[in-house]
């Protein structure tokens, strides 16, 4: 864990002031791992009348087929009852459904308990979410993750890296961007601040600071491929030495079983094999929860018979396969990081006590709340306007 000559390393909720509790969904089946499962759903509910739309729909108090709400900022859906609603499905977005596993999302706010609007408005190919894992994490681990995606996980409070669209007015302490630059000799970008956090946040979600240039320098520069991993958002990551996961046996049409076999470094699928898959890869756990196994489990476990759940494809999609190659990919190299986490030694530390001097912290009240976006107007229930 890294070290510093001071315990007072400010926590992350004074870095990073606006923070936002977990989305809660209410139900399973507006989420899944491929977006034409989500249209077939959605049609399949409309196909659907009174009581049997009820029990597709799957009530909660939050949300019933009569419920009124407004569109999800930005997201282009119907507003009427579900109980009367007609038109084709919403388009799917992309979001993080669990750790390192992206599906898709109906961006329908009559089918979510509690969707957080605050974050659909500040989302844009621009913004990075940051989400606290909710468990302890061993000290070699970051407790956090990052993602260009909404995540719709059910962890820790999510901070957004800006307040606005357009990757403006950062979500860090006011002052402390310039704070920084006085003190390292040039002024770190919010992406820069973000990497040195992902590269050194401890299991306690406090962040030591450093005013060493060179130390600043190193945890950015290894931040930054955390970030990268994370966010798979560019060039496929590799594997060093020309290593690459690959199927060395057909997938099964419907595969129901994961095995690792750990001498041959090989995944099977029933009777499918990829290889090799690094131990460090199928080892990589986020809270408790083997990250390879979950993903596998969200694509085969069982779902009720006759629930809009059960719409599945009929076969295993090829594009799984490659998530699923990737994914080997991203956790082999993230694991590799773990020694330089392990080992990173912080000098000339900046402590809570400086920030405070400087006048950086605390935070101001305003900045831990959403910024006002009032550049556009949102349709309500039925059909409705507010102007935001």
């Amino acid at each position: 864990m890294p070290s510093v000559t001071h315990d007072d390393a400010p926590p992350l909720a004074d870095l990073m002031p606006w923070s936002v509790a977990p989305l809660r969904p209410g139900r399973v089946w507006p989420t899944a791992p491929d977006p034409a499962s989500l249209k077939a759903r959605w049609e399949a509910l409309l196909k659907a009348e009174g009581p049997d739309r009820e029990a597709l729909f799957e009530p909660t108090r939050s949300r019933t087929l009569h419920s009124a709400v407004g569109q999800l900022p930005g997201q282009a859906t119907g507003t009427e009852r579900l109980a009367r609603a007609e038109g084709p499905c919403a388009q799917p977005v992309r979001v993080l459904a669990a750790p390192f596993d992206e599906q898709w999302l109906i961006p329908d706010h009559r089918l979510i308990d509690t969707a957080r609007p605050e974050l659909w408005r500040v989302a844009d190919e621009r913004q990075v979410f940051v989400v606290e894992t909710g468990a302890e994490a061993a000290p070699e681990d970051t407790p956090l993750l990052a993602t260009a995606h909404l995540p719709t996980l059910r962890m820790g409070r999510i901070r957004p890296l800006y307040r606005r669209p357009g990757g403006t007015e950062p979500n860090l302490a006011p002052g402390l961007l310039d704070h920084l630059g006085a003190r390292l000799g040039e002024r770190p970008t919010p992406l820069d601040v973000l990497a040195w956090i992902l590269a050194v946040v401890r299991p306690d979600l406090t962040v030591p600071l450093t005013e060493d240039a060179d130390v600043w320098h190193r945890g950015v520069e290894s931040g930054r491929r955390m970030l990268w991993l994370m966010r798979r958002d560019g060039e496929r990551p590799k594997l060093p030495g020309g290593r690459r996961p690959y199927v060395r046996a057909p997938l099964p049409t419907r595969p129901l079983t994961l095995h690792y076999d750990r001498d041959e470094e090989t995944l099977h699928l029933d009777e499918g094999r990829i290889s090799p898959v690094p131990p460090e890869a199928w080892d990589y756990e986020v809270a408790g929860v083997r990250v390879l196994e979950a993903w596998f489990t969200a694509r085969t476990s069982p779902a009720t018979p006759g629930s809009l759940a059960a719409i599945r494809p009929p076969a295993w999609p090829q594009p799984w396969t490659s998530e699923l190659l990737e994914l080997i990919t991203v956790l082999a190299l993230l694991a590799d990081l773990r020694p330089q986490r392990a080992d990173f030694k912080i000098t000339s530390p900046l402590t809570t006590a400086d920030l405070h001097n400087a006048g950086i912290l605390p935070a101001p009240p305003p900045s831990r709340r959403p910024a006002s976006v009032l550049d556009h107007q949102e349709e309500g229930p039925e059909g409705q306007f507010a102007l935001l």
